[in-house]
Order: C-alpha cells, then sequence, then structure tokens
C-alpha cells in the first residue's frame, strides 16, 4: 500500500520500538531483521528500521510451522526463518499488499484466500510500483548488503492452495484457524490459536494509524470484521499485530469497534489533508480513511 512515508523525526528516533525490546532478542545473524521470541513457539521477525515497521511471525507446532507474512522482500527472511527452525514451513499472508508478500517466492507452500484480488497480487508489482520503499526517506539504516534498490520489486508467487474462511491449520499440539475479516482489503485474514489466546490481527489492527483509505478498502466489510474479532476478546491474552509493536492488550478490539462506528456515523470529528484524507484520533491508535472510503458507509 504505497504512501508518502512519514518524516524521519516521527519514527527514526523510535525504533527499534521499546515495547518490542522488552521481548527476549533472538540473534539471527542478520543485518535487516529485528527477531524477538514472544511466547512459546512464537517468533516476530521485525523490519524496524524501514518506515512500514512490518512485523511477520512464525508460529511452531511440533510437526510443521507457519510463517504469517513474508515482509518486505528487502532482506531474505526464507534464511531467518531457517535460523529458527528446521521444520517444514507454510507460509500464509495476513492479506496480499506488497509489504506482506515480499518473500513469498522464496517458499514452496502457500495458502492463499481464495479471492480475485489475491490472484491478482500474485502477479507481483513492478519496481514503479514499490521503489518509494527502498528510497532514503523511507529508511532509518542501509539496505541489506548486496542489496540492489535499482532492481527491488514484488515477486510472483504461486499458492499452493486456495482456502476459505473457517480453514484450519495443524502444526502438531497446536491448531491455528483462518478467520476472514474483509475491510482492510479483500482477502484480509486474521489467525486464532484459540488454546494460547492468541490473535494475529494483520492490517486489521495495529498501535499507529490504521490505513482504510485505498480503493480496495470497505468500510461497511471492516466495521463487521472488527465486530467478529471484538467478539473474541473475552478469549484472548495477547494481540500479535503485523506493524510497529508485537504485542497489544486484546481490549483494543473494543475500543476499535466502538471507533469505527463513530467514524462512520459522524460523531467523530477528523481532521482533512487536501488530498481528501482523513485522520480520527483515538487513544492508541488512530484511522486514516478518505472521502471516497466514506462515501461508500450507508
Amino acid at each position: 500500500m504505497p504512501s508518502e512515508p512519514a518524516p524521519a523525526t516521527r519514527w527514526c528516533d523510535v525504533v527499534p520500538r521499546p515495547a518490542n525490546q522488552g521481548w527476549p532478542r533472538v540473534d539471527v545473524h542478520d543485518d535487516w531483521f529485528d527477531v524477538h521470541r514472544l511466547d512459546d513457539g512464537v517468533f516476530a521477525i521485525c523490519e524496524p528500521f524501514q518506515f512500514q515497521e512490518v512485523i511477520s511471525y512464525l508460529v511452531l507446532g511440533s510437526r510443521s510451522a507457519l510463517l504469517f507474512d513474508t515482509g518486505l522482500g528487502i532482506g531474505r527472511i526464507d534464511r531467518v526463518v531457517g535460523r529458527l527452525t528446521s521444520l517444514p514451513v507454510t507460509v500464509l499472508n495476513s492479506h496480499t499488499h506488497f509489504d506482506h508478500v515480499g518473500g513469498n517466492a522464496d517458499f514452496d507452500r502457500i495458502l492463499a484466500m481464495d479471492t480475485d484480488y489475491t490472484r491478482a497480487n500474485a502477479r507481483g508489482l513492478s519496481h514503479e510500483r514499490v521503489r518509494g520503499e527502498v528510497e532514503p526517506a523511507a529508511l532509518c539504516r542501509a539496505l541489506p548488503a548486496g542489496f540492489d534498490p535499482a532492481g527491488y520489486r514484488t515477486r510472483p508467487f504461486t499458492p499452493a492452495r486456495f482456502i476459505k474462511d473457517g480453514h484450519t491449520i495443524d502444526l502438531g499440539g497446536r491448531t491455528l484457524t483462518v478467520l476472514h475479516v474483509p475491510g482492510h482489503t479483500p482477502d484480509a485474514v486474521a489467525l486464532l490459536d484459540a488454546e494460547a489466546g492468541l490473535l494475529f490481527t494483520g492490517d486489521s489492527f495495529y498501535e499507529s494509524t490504521i490505513w482504510l483509505f485505498v480503493p480496495e478498502t470497505d468500510l461497511t466489510a471492516y466495521s463487521a470484521s472488527i465486530d467478529r474479532l471484538a467478539a473474541l476478546v473475552p478469549r484472548l491474552k495477547k494481540l500479535h499485530p503485523a506493524h510497529n509493536v508485537a504485542v497489544s492488550d486484546p481490549h483494543y478490539l473494543i475500543r476499535l469497534k466502538a471507533a469505527i462506528a463513530q467514524v462512520r456515523g459522524a460523531q467523530a470529528k477528523g481532521v482533512e489533508s487536501d488530498n481528501g484524507q482523513i485522520t480520527f484520533s483515538f487513544d492508541g491508535f488512530s484511522i486514516l480513511t478518505s472521502r471516497a472510503a466514506l462515501a461508500g458507509t450507508p
């Protein structure tokens, strides 16, 4: 989801995020990724020095592992995963925006949502579409050794299997359930580890400015999806979002449910920019949408 990166004074000075540094760091001998051990068998694979601050997650079972997102494709996430586990790895993307599928092409087994949007994004994106992600203004540190920014693109990938809402993934001693939560994109999913009380939220929630302004955004669908996730809160212990901070309190979903209702009901006051985007600020997060997205709100 390309946009102009935030000015360096707004984010470079706060990375790596102190909240993430509170979790044990795992040395994977890599100059791009910052890896933290969160729960038993859960690792956060962070890209803190690029303005997206993407976080992918490796979840281990006794027989296999799941990689939830593959990041920007700037660093080699497959090599990092190989240093963390020798188990066979399956990839599932929280959605197919470029900053979550960048490393897909380096994996053999990819589960993908059965949507036209997913199939279109699996074809990849050209350098012209994503070159802003590797320009100096988007970075807080040098790019990895040997990386060629002039050749940066989102490589095509081939899903091994298309899945739908409710699909379960048995890793051995750990079962994950895929929840289709459209709104941010048509193929957005959350990943539920019901026994452990963990919910991997993708871009449906994170502690920052939640982007809901791109053409594929559907605020009505998003609101229904947040209602669904908020209903899980009594059974949850932690949220694992896809940007910025790797561990959040589940009660943020209750607050987000109320916030999006206020935005859609014209009860919240936003700040509009010259390009028609509107920011609504709440405690702990904000919502960035647009006149065009709101026009589709009943």
